[in-house]
């Protein structure tokens, strides 16, 4: 069986009970950390330990590794779907680019578990599709207040910016001017 957006991976059932559901959350959180510090070969004890549980509780939770990447993916783009929901509310033009902001820090944990995941499972191609549909909202806002050039896609934007964040920078610093040089280039002349 397979899962789409907001159902959690084969094998992993979310928790119920507050202290169970706590406990999820944060191996998630620590597992999301871990891999894009580590890579997907992070220790599975270190992703505990930074959960504050045992390994038992980790097993328990996701038992098998590949639950854990695909969990991980999935809360990721979830997390990215909410911000479009987040930022609905600024003006066109800052919406889109506050959550293309966000989505550069997806970029950070997809490309660590990337070699990892599924990429043709109903759930991945899913979540892709939620993603794109939430950035489609954003930008056809900015497009259709005259903001955004129309003859760009999201397709188009999502790739630019994943191809732009490919690359090492000196710092944060530069990440954002490149960022901010590329996002001037969609803005309408």
């Amino acid at each position: 069986m397979q899962t789409q957006p907001g159902q959690t991976p084969p094998g992993v059932r979310r928790p119920q009970r507050a202290d169970a559901r706590r406990n999820f959350d944060a191996l998630i959180a620590a597992a999301r950390d871990a891999f894009a510090e580590r890579g997907s070969g992070a220790s599975l004890e270190e992703i505990a330990r930074r959960a504050g549980v045992g390994i038992g509780t980790l097993y328990r939770n996701f038992p098998t590794r590949q639950d854990l990447f695909d969990a991980v993916y999935t809360d990721e783009i979830e997390a990215l779907c909410r911000a479009a929901g987040d930022v609905a509310d600024l003006p066109p033009w800052d919406a889109l680019a506050a959550w293309l902001r966000r989505f550069v820090g997806y970029l950070a944990t997809k490309r660590a578990i990337i070699e990892e995941i599924n990429r043709d499972s109903a759930m991945i191609r899913g979540a892709r599709e939620s993603m794109y549909r939430a950035a489609d909202a954003l930008l056809t806002r900015a497009q259709e207040a005259g903001l955004a050039r129309t003859d760009v896609s999201s397709d188009d934007l999502l790739r630019m910016i994943s191809g732009l964040t490919a690359g090492g920078y000196v710092d944060d610093a530069q990440r954002e001017r490149v960022l901010t040089v590329a996002l001037d280039g969609i803005r309408s002349r």
